[in-house]
């Protein structure tokens, strides 16, 4: 695999910018940073035909020549990935405790190397988007970029009006403060209840931790929304491809 773009110019090619090894495999879509840094350490990349075991070797995309077992880098046609997550899959490409995981469910698919845009804990579900468009991922999970997150969450307990308002203000876990941008009930039984609760912000287990120190146990969560991007009618553990409209709308 080969990324090479020569360059005329040799004042301009003295300004290209430069990334690390294992980035530029990434950004081509080849697979994860991670998986890229291993490629290198073990001695399957050159770099202007000289193996390079660092994974941060600085690389002029467009002007150095990068190959992975002596074919070409090229750059992979993006493609962007919504996943109706079931309970008790693992969100990772290996699991060291042998654990099944949301691969599994593309495995049927000739697709290429796609990893998860954010993450959802064994125990949740519903919508996971993944893509190979590195640049697109982080926009998307960049604090900063304020796409909100929207859950329904069934319960044990009836939380009310209060506990809702709470979850507005913030609780205290661990250090942390948890708090929620916007919190309805959904419907209410005498025992159980679901809630739709919105987040700008994604802590690990925010959600379930935020509950629990309300007192109430988390029985069931589901994501249904990324920014404008709904969950719909896709079914669980089945997989569509965005279309372009979906794809800059989730850019911006």
């Amino acid at each position: 695999m080969r990324y090479a773009l020569p360059m005329n110019n040799p004042t301009a090619a003295a300004h290209v910018p430069r990334h690390g090894l294992a980035r530029v495999l990434s950004k081509l879509g080849l697979c994860s940073r991670t998986q890229a840094a291993t490629w290198v350490r073990d001695g399957r990349v050159r770099v202007n035909g000289r193996v390079q075991r660092d994974p941060e070797f600085p690389v002029a995309m467009g002007r150095d020549k990068v190959t992975v077992d002596n074919a070409a880098a090229s750059q992979e046609s993006f493609v962007y990935i919504a996943l109706n997550k079931p309970r008790g899959l693992v969100v990772t490409a290996r699991d060291e405790k042998g654990r099944d995981t949301v691969y599994s469910l593309l495995r049927e698919a000739s697709l290429p190397w796609v990893g998860p845009v954010g993450r959802l804990d064994k125990a949740s579900e519903g919508l996971l988007l993944m893509s190979n468009d590195t640049a697109w991922a982080a926009g998307i999970t960049d604090p900063s970029s304020g796409k909100e997150k929207t859950y329904h969450v069934q319960v044990r307990g009836t939380p009310g009006e209060e506990a809702c308002q709470v979850m507005l203000h913030g609780v205290e876990d661990g250090g942390e403060i948890l708090r929620a941008l916007a919190v309805r009930i959904l419907r209410q039984g005498p025992r159980q209840a679901w809630l739709e609760i919105v987040l700008d912000e994604g802590r690990n287990r925010h959600i379930r931790r935020m509950l629990s120190v309300l007192g109430f146990d988390v029985i069931r969560l589901v994501r249904v929304a990324i920014g404008g991007l709904t969950l719909g009618e896709l079914a669980k553990g089945k997989f569509r491809q965005l279309d372009p409209a979906e794809v800059e709308m989730l850019r911006r």
